[in-house]
């Protein structure tokens, strides 16, 4: 490809072509491609303010409705940890506009713009070695989903998770609002029937893990929390959606050329919503190249070394290893370190 002069001048062409030959230079010299990698693929680094820039938000207001979708860069506070992220933020409504047409409102979302061309075609991330998204976020308890768009044969198919925070409440309740919440439960019990006939996917289903609840009666941050955390989501958990509709067969993520990633709010509970966002990687857990900052921003809400790895690789083959430790017995490395020798064996 010959980049002329109005291709050159589209994004910053050559500082692409840059960056990417210097990220794949840096994987050659250091043999990453060869074991599993140990450390942080950043896709999204709202510390610098150009990405808030390379996103774009998306609302109902498209169609007519009434919803907002804002992103702010945020600067850091160094007094109070907080890292210089983007806010994601704006009002939820259900009103339909005065269009027959539309029937379904209550919707926002952000995501990455196209990331453009370099000397050799369109951009993507890679994120195969990797099992997990990463995001670094500070939520007010919404029901947000985390999106993921790849080059496939249907351009419109998405990947989609729920993004389940510690940080999410239950609402204290009165008669007015358990009205509404029971219109609001038969009306998504029909909307469910037709987007998931099979059944509603974990990944996607409204009700969080238990863990993960905290009653809106209790403070706001525990002691010690920032009221930031870190969320890993397995890439092989992602769910093949299109236009909100579970699509059969399912296929996994292609994470050799993924598009974009965002986050969308489709709860369509009218009202003010916010969330932060630090960062956004691919990774294999936890690892010492990124524990301090982890540490630093979360504070008591941090996750320890190796998460991740501890408990979704090496719990999940936990019999397999103890089978083969009696064959030959020898002393293994734990976390990371265990990963990365038993990939090279």
């Amino acid at each position: 490809m010959i980049p002329t002069r109005s291709l050159a001048a589209q994004g910053n062409f050559f500082r692409r072509s840059a960056e990417e030959f210097g990220r794949l230079s840096k994987i050659a010299w250091n043999t990453e491609a060869l074991h599993t990698p140990t450390k942080p693929y950043t896709l999204l680094n709202f510390e610098d303010e150009r990405t808030v820039s390379d996103c774009k938000t998306f609302a109902d207001r498209a169609v007519g409705g009434f919803s907002t979708a804002e992103l702010d860069y945020e600067p850091a506070e160094p007094s109070s940890n907080t890292p210089a992220h983007v806010r994601f933020h704006g009002s939820i409504s259900t009103k339909l506009p005065e269009n027959w047409r539309v029937e379904r409102t209550g919707y926002a979302a952000f995501r990455n713009k196209d990331r453009g061309l370099w000397l050799f075609g369109r951009l993507f991330w890679d994120v195969d070695p990797y099992a997990y998204l990463a995001l670094r976020i500070k939520s007010d308890g919404r029901r947000y989903t985390v999106n993921i768009q790849t080059e496939s044969v249907v351009e419109t198919d998405i990947h989609q998770h729920r993004l389940y925070t510690r940080h999410h409440r239950i609402q204290d309740r009165s008669p007015i609002l358990d009205q509404a919440l029971h219109t609001k439960v038969s009306e998504d019990a029909e909307a469910a029937e037709e987007l998931y006939p099979q059944g509603i996917p974990s990944a996607l289903s409204d009700i969080p893990p238990e863990s993960t609840i905290i009653s809106s009666t209790s403070s706001t941050t525990t002691s010690g929390s920032t009221g930031w955390e870190t969320v890993l989501l397995p890439f092989n958990a992602f769910v093949r959606t299109n236009h909100g509709y579970v699509v059969e067969p399912q296929t996994s993520i292609i994470r050799q050329r993924v598009k974009s990633v965002g986050i969308g709010l489709t709860d369509r509970i009218e009202g003010p919503y916010d969330l932060r966002i630090h960062k956004v990687w691919a990774t294999n857990g936890m690892g010492e190249a990124d524990i301090e900052e982890e540490r630093r921003i979360c504070g008591a809400d941090a996750l320890p070394l190796d998460e991740g790895v501890r408990s979704a690789w090496i719990e999940s083959t936990q019999q397999a290893e103890e089978t083969k430790s009696q064959k030959k017995p020898e002393k293994k490395e734990k976390g990371l370190k265990g990963l990365r020798s038993e990939w090279e064996e």
